[in-house]
């Protein structure tokens, strides 16, 4: 039981991790901290699905399935509606460069617009 909550803890924190990477440049508009953690989680997604390769989180989910004593996703909640938004059925090399171009895309336009954001609201003068 214990190793089946781990793998389910994993997964979350893997899909949390990856709407991180997706939006999280968006927090920088409040913290301006964040951009030293965002930026090089954009750089691992991009890397990962570029590459094929696997995230870490994946061969440790996997690792609590198989403690558990499960060969597979079939099962509860998490497994259910979450597994196919991190692992949908049918990816290819293709789709995975169409995730990075996407992961990149939308990083590129939220520092996009937080750069012209900031640096047009050092030019106006104050009122």
């Amino acid at each position: 039981m214990h190793f089946r909550l781990a793998a389910d803890a994993v997964l979350l924190l893997h899909l949390a991790f990856i709407g991180f990477a997706l939006i999280g440049g968006l927090l920088a508009l409040r913290w301006r901290w964040m951009l030293l953690v965002h930026l090089p989680a954009v750089a691992w997604a991009f890397y990962v699905e570029l590459t094929g390769s696997l995230c870490p989180l994946t061969s440790v989910e996997n690792s609590f399935r198989l403690s558990a004593g499960q060969s597979g996703y079939a099962g509860g909640f998490v497994e259910h509606y979450l597994l196919p938004v991190i692992y949908p059925a049918g990816l290819t090399r293709e789709i995975q460069f169409v995730l990075a171009a996407t992961v990149l895309g939308i990083n590129i336009t939220v520092y996009a617009w937080i750069f012209f954001r900031r640096h047009s609201s050092i030019r106006r003068p104050d009122a």
